[in-house]
């Protein structure tokens, strides 16, 4: 008895590089676009790799937890960083990355995430671009939350290194993700000594074997699965249109700020100015004395299948998260994430003692 999940002919060359195709004009792109065979950690860590090493003087834009990872990347391959931190309620400026060239004129890589689904805060990129740009610099762009919810344009932005997921906002698979490279970054690779080859990180190998062999041969058996769950996920959007499943993001995010100020009791948007939030997530700040943890397990046992989660490491005192993504998106979700969340800040559990 055949099982569709199980009995699967082998990918061809021709079908892997089709569903490249459709997450090139997904993102608007001429650069080269390669579906790497994981979790978008492998390109994120891979293209920090291929490009970066001694002698590279990295600007690194901390707006969040993967910031600080990215940063230990980067020193782990001998670059010298050079670390923006802001508060994590808001977002970096184009005027705050120009005032570190102007302090740092040595600096040639910049690393950003665009928007950070684990804070709730996203950062405007295009005009980011421009500056780096300006100072010649590469630009790395971690996309993986924010394609699908807002724009996200490498070509038009100056971006050399935009890694993309399809777990969040596109609605699709967790196990294959996407990097387009721009010419300046593959030349980066080539001359970086230090840059993985015959490795399962290396761009270089897909460069040389794939891409270059006119994407004929792949490097080894792709995750059908995966392959096959990433194009339908790209065709359901094509399909919706990117501008709508876009507008259903945001207008799922402005609807979770409304609604938790219109709760009452001292709930609040953990980013303070709406044009700094990512419609990818909703992250909400608990009044002194509520645990924002007891919050989120609370509303979870009156309804499990919620998208809610507390903040990560110190915020989870502190710190809701509304992952209102993907399918979850809806007018729908919102109201009942809303409606948990009221009914558990009444609960008498939620309550944490004030440390003196």
């Amino acid at each position: 008895m055949t099982h569709p999940f199980l009995d699967l002919a082998p990918l061809s060359a021709a079908q892997f590089a089709s569903i490249e195709d459709r997450v090139a004009r997904l993102l608007d792109t001429r650069q080269d676009v390669v579906i790497m065979q994981g979790e978008a950690l492998l390109p994120l860590e891979g293209a920090i790799r291929g490009t970066a090493g001694p002698g590279t003087t990295a600007l690194n834009v901390i707006t969040g937890p993967y910031g600080q990872t990215f940063g230990d990347w980067l020193r782990d391959c001998g670059a010298t960083v050079i670390d923006l931190a802001v508060p994590f309620h808001t977002a970096v400026t184009a005027a705050q990355i120009s005032e570190a060239f102007a302090e740092h004129p040595e600096i040639d890589f910049v690393s950003l995430v665009h928007a950070e689904a684990a804070t709730g805060n996203t950062n405007p990129v295009a005009g980011i671009g421009e500056v780096v740009r300006a100072h010649g610099a590469l630009f790395y762009l971690d996309a993986v939350a924010s394609i699908g919810a807002e724009p996200v344009l490498p070509d038009a932005w100056g971006v050399d290194l935009c890694v993309i997921g399809a777990q969040k906002a596109m609605g699709g698979p967790a196990g294959v993700s996407a990097v387009s490279v721009s010419e300046r970054a593959w030349a980066r690779m080539a001359a970086n000594p230090r840059a993985p080859r015959r490795s399962y990180l290396s761009l270089l190998d897909w460069k040389q074997r794939w891409i270059d062999g006119g994407r004929r041969t792949l490097l080894h058996a792709p995750a059908q699965l995966e392959m096959l769950a990433l194009e339908a996920c790209v065709r359901r959007i094509e399909a919706e249109g990117l501008e709508t499943v876009m507008a259903r993001h945001a207008a799922a995010a402005a609807a979770t700020r409304a609604g938790a100020l219109a709760l009452g009791g001292g709930l609040e948007p953990y980013v303070h100015d709406a044009a700094e939030a990512a419609p990818v997530a909703t992250t909400l700040r608990t009044p002194s004395g509520v645990d924002a943890s007891a919050v989120v397990a609370r509303a979870l046992s009156l309804d499990p299948t919620l998208p809610l989660a507390a903040g990560g490491g110190a915020l989870a005192k502190e710190m809701i998260r509304v992952n209102h993504y993907g399918a979850d998106a809806t007018p729908e979700t919102v109201r009942r994430c809303l409606a948990a969340l009221g009914a558990a800040m009444t609960h008498e559990d939620i309550h944490r003692v004030t440390e003196c």
